[in-house]
């Protein structure tokens, strides 16, 4: 008797044992968060300080030489001094930031719409449509964004300049490549697949055809996925550097990434807080939107899920 009463016991014991160590280690994967969160916000407001911190505060290496830790006023001029230095804009005359603000903003613009056009019209043609070689299709399609850009950059630039599409230092050239997003359509199609396909029937008993139903319904609906999508090429866009650089040589035709590298080989780059100023200006419209977008986002990508 007692040692039928001791075996359920002991498969209490076990079957709680995990539970209490779980337990036990919630606090420290909180306290490891913690930490990387600490660090990784670290450098951003490093930066953010030094841009508007004196020259010799900065050479002093003083993290907060403003009051009541120090003398220093903030020198919020930085700001002003940097765009100076950048230089003028000839055509317009204009400071020539503004004119890597207008060119960032331009190509991110028309990245953004055929992005999210073009992924969500794929997406919906592999969520919804039957046709031949669906799959296959579908599987090429992930392949082209498995593919490292590395192999392809030198390919695409070579297509590029005058002996072939004679695009150098042109708009179509800076937006050309990213015009459609696999992953675009990886995620918009994710989320297509969880909505009821009773919906569709429906909607086709009432006369609706594709382009209606995608309109009137599946488009509202995905709205959480399409604004994630949004924001990441808008992300993707804004900080792109590599590219940009590669198929342009004109000032004129740099974006901010661009202009910002350029901006540190001058006399003006090698003062940091003038640097940092720049950089501060550069980031600061993706922050300021992932701030106000990021519910958005979150919902996004926890809702469009794996689902095959």
């Amino acid at each position: 008797m007692a040692t039928a009463t001791a075996a359920p016991l002991a498969q209490v014991k076990t079957r709680h044992a995990p539970g209490r160590s779980l337990k036990r280690v919630n606090p420290l994967i909180y306290l490891v968060l913690i930490i990387v969160g600490v660090a990784s916000l670290i450098p951003f407001l490093w930066m953010v300080l030094t841009s508007v911190k004196d020259y010799g505060d900065v050479v002093s290496l003083k993290f907060w030489p403003w009051p009541p830790l120090g003398n220093s006023a903030p020198r919020f001029d930085n700001f002003a001094e940097a765009i100076r230095l950048i230089g003028v804009d000839r055509d317009t005359g204009l400071p020539m930031f503004f004119r890597h603000v207008l060119n960032t903003a331009l190509v991110t613009a028309i990245v953004i719409a055929s992005s999210v056009t073009t992924s969500v019209l794929a997406a919906y043609a592999f969520a919804q449509l039957d046709f031949p070689a669906k799959n296959v299709l579908f599987i090429l399609v992930l392949a082209t964004f498995m593919i490292p850009e590395e192999l392809i950059l030198v390919p695409r630039a070579v297509m590029m300049n005058k002996n072939y599409l004679n695009w150098y230092n042109t708009m179509p050239a800076m937006v050309a490549p990213f015009l459609v997003n696999a992953f675009g359509i990886f995620l918009i199609r994710q989320f297509f697949l969880q909505i009821p396909r009773d919906l569709y029937d429906a909607a086709r008993i009432d006369g609706a055809g594709h382009m209606r139903y995608l309109t009137t319904i599946m488009i509202p609906l995905a709205r959480p996925a399409i604004l994630t999508l949004a924001l990441l090429e808008f992300i993707w866009t804004w900080n792109e550097f590599r590219w940009i650089q590669l198929v342009t040589s004109s000032s004129n035709m740099r974006t901010v990434s661009v202009g910002l590298v350029g901006f540190l080989h001058t006399e003006g780059g090698a003062q940091t807080q003038l640097a940092m100023a720049v950089a501060v200006m550069v980031v600061l419209p993706v922050v300021v939107l992932y701030f106000f977008t990021q519910r958005y986002f979150t919902e996004g990508i926890t809702t469009t899920g794996l689902k095959g």
